[in-house]
């Protein structure tokens, strides 16, 4: 019976999301004005983050052979910086707003821009099948009502919130 429960959750789990639309990106990213620093905001739980306490930083920047080099830094729970470098790549046709990232070669995975500020202040990250998200700022901290515009993009892409954690805020240094 426990098993015939759980197949049921899963199976209708599985419908809910069928019938959701496809994930779509912005229409456009000048990757001029996106390259630079982000300070997470909130992500949804990802292992490979399960060392990150706060001081969460994307750094973009552009390099010579077309590709964008990536560096993710985030404070430990022991006080100690820990740090990724990969590298992304724009997927044709797309506006530049989606890109395949990878820290460890072959293995490369989608990094969409769903969501966007026309000035560029913060960001919504996501992927087409809605397991991850981050909420990015150029600064450490969000105004309620940028934050709320944030939030309101993932929604209407159909992400879930429930699972959404805020980032530490800076530490004093």
């Amino acid at each position: 019976m426990k098993r015939l429960f759980i197949t049921a959750l899963l199976a209708s789990q599985s419908l809910m999301a069928a019938d959701l639309p496809p994930v779509q990106s912005v229409p456009q990213v000048d990757l001029a004005r996106y390259v630079g620093t982000w300070h997470e905001i909130a992500r949804f739980p990802m292992y490979f983050q399960n060392q990150c306490v706060g001081d969460i930083t994307a750094n973009y920047s552009k390099m010579d052979n077309g590709k964008i080099k990536v560096i993710n830094r985030c404070r430990t729970k022991e006080g100690e910086f820990d740090q990724a470098e990969g590298s992304a790549s724009v997927v044709e046709n797309t506006g530049n707003a989606q890109l395949k990232v990878s820290f460890f070669w072959p293995f490369r995975a989608d990094y969409w821009i769903i969501g966007l500020d026309p000035e560029y202040r913060w960001a919504v990250v996501g992927n087409p099948n809605r397991k991850y998200l981050w909420i990015l700022s150029r600064s450490e901290t969000m105004a309620p009502n940028d934050l709320a515009a944030a939030k309101t993009s993932a929604v209407a892409q159909g992400f879930d919130l429930t699972k959404l954690m805020m980032s530490e805020l800076k530490s004093a240094q």
